[in-house]
């Protein structure tokens, strides 16, 4: 299972890559393994205000919807279009080309309730 270091993480099974004052959001390796093959995905629009916990993204698979949550408050500042033509990025790319969005937080207080790698590790 790749649960990268340098990222956080949600008891969701979402990961947060922090850059300056907007948080990258995808699903975790764990993640797309349980869902399996994600065949599409719902993505929130650019400049939707979002809050913590709150549903943000819809990913589905063969299986079922799933919703994804957004880790911090703020306003969704970039979603990934490549996922509209290739949801299986996020089974083929969890942490890279198969990120879901971005958002510009307005608390960073936020994150410090996110999990370390550690942590998720012992969550899953």
């Amino acid at each position: 299972m790749n649960i990268p270091a340098d990222l956080k993480y949600t008891k969701t099974h979402e990961w947060v890559k922090v850059e300056g004052n907007k948080a990258k959001v995808g699903i975790t390796d764990f993640a797309q393994h349980e869902i399996t093959d994600v065949v599409h995905v719902e993505l929130p629009e650019i400049g939707r205000t979002v809050k913590k916990n709150q549903p943000a993204a819809v990913v589905e698979s063969v299986k079922s919807a799933f919703d994804i949550y957004t880790p911090v408050s703020g306003k969704i500042a970039e979603v990934n279009e490549d996922l509209s033509g290739a949801p299986e990025l996020i089974n083929n790319s969890p942490y890279e080309k198969g990120y879901l969005f971005t958002v510009e937080f307005s608390d960073a207080e936020e994150l410090a309730n996110l999990l370390s790698a550690e942590d998720y590790k012992k969550t899953i």
